[in-house]
């Protein structure tokens, strides 16, 4: 072939690259999507995101298939995002801890630079929870036991520095209580260790309704602004009088540097799914609410949140 001949045929080849991209864009998913929860099996984030990845293999045609990977604080996922390519394939859910780690300690991703937020999905209602025989029935009587008997009041969560611990260790903070803090990989580890009386008290979302309503645990409290119509008879910390709001959204996030129309179209995915009938009923089965924000508002909500995370880690006298 003539020299001639073959630079035309690059130039063509050149020329067609901009619309191959866009086509394979255009095009996805072609292959199963996973899904990373970074929580062990069992708990609310892990039933609520089986149940969103089932509508959208039902949308998109393709299995979203679901990784467990607990661990890091919740992070694992966020982690993996750093090594993973930008073309939709892998996605990872982002509970709002990992905002609130990098002002604790060294991590090994920065969830601002690292991630492109796609949507979000649902809002956690922590919830400080007893066994339904223990002598401590309302707020008032677990803070002034744990003045009066500092350490003696364990409770687990589903680790250290998420929300769920962030609590405590607040109202501890401004009320002088002193707890001994007990991290699981996962809401269904502490309650189970709750139910077993390994720990006096937990601090669980809303994964732990069934066991409410079975009348096995009693909720002293919720963490959120506003109650839980699916929790009604449980005030909120903020109602009690005491300065602790700890709001939770979890959401969906990829790799930087996601393309446009995949964001657009997962973000899409994500909207009709929570107007689905079965993820709805899971919701209502966990006592969840649904918590839409599209790409851009969840990108706004991730900056803002890191930032103000750094006010919360001061407060308790921690941080780097």
């Amino acid at each position: 072939m003539k020299l001639r001949n073959i630079f035309s045929l690059l130039g063509l080849v050149v020329s067609l690259l901009p619309a191959i991209a866009p086509a394979a864009e255009d095009n996805y998913p072609n292959k199963p999507v996973t899904l990373i929860v970074p929580y062990a099996p069992g708990g609310t984030t892990d039933v609520m995101t089986r149940a969103v990845a089932s509508s959208l293999s039902r949308q998109f045609n393709q299995s979203v298939v679901i990784l467990n990977k607990p661990g890091v604080a919740g992070a694992a996922g966020v982690v993996q995002m750093k090594t993973t390519p930008p073309d939709g394939y892998t996605l990872t859910m982002v509970p709002v801890g990992v905002f609130r780690e990098p002002h604790l300690r060294q991590v090994p991703y920065d969830p601002i630079r690292d991630l492109t937020y796609i949507a979000s999905v649902l809002t956690y209602d922590f919830a400080v929870t007893v066994k339904a025989d223990s002598p401590l029935k309302d707020m008032k009587q677990l803070l002034d036991h744990a003045k009066t008997h500092p350490g003696e009041i364990t409770y687990g969560t589903p680790g250290s520095y998420t929300g769920n611990h962030v609590i405590l260790a607040l109202l501890g903070k401004q009320y002088n209580a002193e707890f001994n803090h007990i991290p699981y990989k996962g809401d269904a580890e502490a309650i189970n260790a709750l139910m077993g009386g390994h720990i006096k008290a937990a601090v669980v979302t809303n994964s732990v309704l069934p066991h409410l309503k079975s009348g096995a645990v009693r909720v002293l409290a919720t963490a959120d602004e506003t109650r839980n119509p699916f929790f009604p008879n449980v005030p909120t910390l903020k109602e009690l009088g005491y300065d602790v709001v700890v709001p939770s959204p979890l959401g969906i996030a990829g790799p930087a540097g996601l393309p446009a129309a995949i964001v657009q179209k997962l973000d899409q995915g994500i909207k009709a799914a929570l107007n689905d009938p079965e993820v709805k009923h899971a919701a209502d089965n966990f006592g969840v609410r649904m918590y839409y924000l599209d790409h851009d508002a969840y990108t706004a909500f991730a900056k803002k949140d890191y930032a103000d995370q750094k006010t919360v880690i001061g407060n308790l006298g921690l941080g780097l």
